[in-house]
């Protein structure tokens, strides 16, 4: 378990001992981890616990053109249940819109992804699942080809293109990896315990370490704005 990235942090952290901290991996999994805290404070758990869940980008698909559709389900209808399914998502590799050089509203291949169905059902009546979703890039793909989209009768067809970007579980429950993130006292007040349960666009493990580097950022931003103030202050 690779969580470097969480010493770093007690590093920063005066309030406590660092020699008495203890973290041990309890159960990892790709969809879920637990791990065990020894002497480190409920508030720094419990913000990785909320940083999991709001912080931590995944990619939703965020704008559809619909092209053709026969079905008897609205548009919106199609657009809303296509932004509920998780899609894998790689971090190293894709930006925030926001944080992306192209400064597009459109977006480019840096941070959005373009998924496509074209689906019709002939004699019979045919449910459209994710397996005919397709992607353009190899990884960013629903976490399941077996997700149900819509049902089409015979005759009935629909396409539309899909755009997918990064986003904040804060702006949306779309984007958020945690299906589970919580906290619970051990056998002393010592102990805490933190589980996290992925819904597939990331592994757990993933998701704690993109939340401790969240945390650790913005506890070092936070200790360069004190800075800023205290020196204003002295030199007034």
């Amino acid at each position: 378990m690779h969580l470097i990235h969480y010493i770093l942090i007690c590093k920063r952290l005066k309030s406590f001992d660092l020699i008495s901290i203890d973290l041990k991996v309890i159960e990892k999994q790709d969809e879920k981890i637990t791990i065990k805290f020894n002497n480190v404070p409920r508030q720094y758990i419990n913000a990785l616990r909320r940083l999991s869940i709001s912080e931590v980008p995944t990619f939703a698909i965020d704008d559809v053109v619909i092209l053709e559709n026969s079905s008897v389900m609205h548009d919106e209808a199609v657009a809303h249940r296509l932004g509920l399914i998780p899609l894998r998502t790689d971090l190293k590799k894709f930006s925030l819109p926001n944080e992306c050089n192209c400064n597009s509203t459109l977006g480019c291949t840096n941070c959005r992804v373009l998924l496509q169905l074209d689906a019709e059902a002939t004699d019979k009546t045919k449910t459209i699942t994710t397996a005919e979703l397709i992607s353009e890039d190899d990884f960013v793909k629903p976490v399941s080809q077996d997700i149900p989209i819509i049902t089409l009768a015979p005759s009935q067809k629909i396409k539309f293109e899909a755009y997918a970007r990064l986003g904040l579980g804060k702006d949306h429950a779309k984007w958020q990896p945690a299906t589970i993130s919580v906290v619970k006292y051990g056998e002393n007040e010592n102990e805490i315990y933190l589980t996290i349960e992925s819904n597939g666009a990331l592994t757990a493990e993933e998701i704690i370490i993109a939340a401790a580097e969240k945390l650790n950022a913005s506890i070092k931003n936070f200790g360069e704005t004190i800075s800023s103030v205290n020196r204003t202050l002295t030199n007034v």
